[in-house]
């Protein structure tokens, strides 16, 4: 069996700037609670000396499924014609989510998530998500040339979702030529950069870095 990536030179360290469409909207605002939240009057204080584990996969999923679901918190953001729009949301157990809106045409590039695992889906309109079954380097490389087979595609309408983990790239886009789209997002742990990648048939390469003071 071929291996998916063949690596090239090592990368310098990318500027951080942003390529991001311009939010409109940053201020932070409570989701619905987490499905393993205590009952109201129950303390869910982690007792002392112990590690307090972060959410897993699945329970982003669930998270970002039942974020989508509430009417009325999809209904706080404000949409742009122009770009996308965004609202941070308080995420369960110290996660990173946020609520955002795709106007029509728009969409991501391709990128990873720095090692973060997460889960995203779609409140309205639909999504498509193009993605890589590989596991790529996360250090030490300039272009990878991909083999055969290793993409992956789906679309994500509303009510949709899917869990990824730490090594997924990515990109996602609102191919709609007339709706808007809007979807909830949340990573653990909060995103410590976003890689940025160009694509040109089987060659990936590292365009970028992004550190959290590009996008918070």
């Amino acid at each position: 069996m071929s291996s998916p990536v063949r690596s090239s030179a090592p990368a310098q360290p990318a500027d951080g700037s942003s390529t991001a469409s311009a939010a409109v909207a940053t201020a932070e605002i409570p989701a619905p609670a987490p499905s393993g939240a205590a009952p109201s009057g129950v303390s869910s204080r982690t007792p002392a000396g112990a590690s307090r584990p972060g959410p897993t996969a699945a329970e982003l999923l669930d998270f970002v499924r039942r974020a989508a679901a509430d009417t009325e918190l999809i209904a706080t953001l404000p949409l742009d014609p122009e770009g996308r729009t965004w609202i941070r949301l308080e995420g369960p157990a110290g996660s990173e989510a946020w609520l955002i809106g795709w106007p029509p045409g728009t969409g991501t590039g391709w990128h990873d998530h720095g090692g973060s695992h997460g889960a995203l889906a779609t409140a309205a309109g639909t999504l498509k998500e193009d993605s890589l079954a590989a596991r790529l380097p996360t250090e030490g490389w300039k272009t990878l040339e991909l083999a055969d087979g290793v993409d992956r595609e789906r679309q994500l309408t509303a009510g949709v979702g899917r869990a990824f983990g730490k090594h997924h790239v990515h990109e996602v886009r609102n191919e709609s030529e007339s709706e808007h789209a809007v979807s909830v997002h949340a990573y653990y742990p909060p995103l410590p950069m976003i890689r940025r990648y160009s694509r040109n048939g089987a060659v990936l390469r590292l365009e970028q870095v992004e550190g959290p003071e590009d996008w918070q």
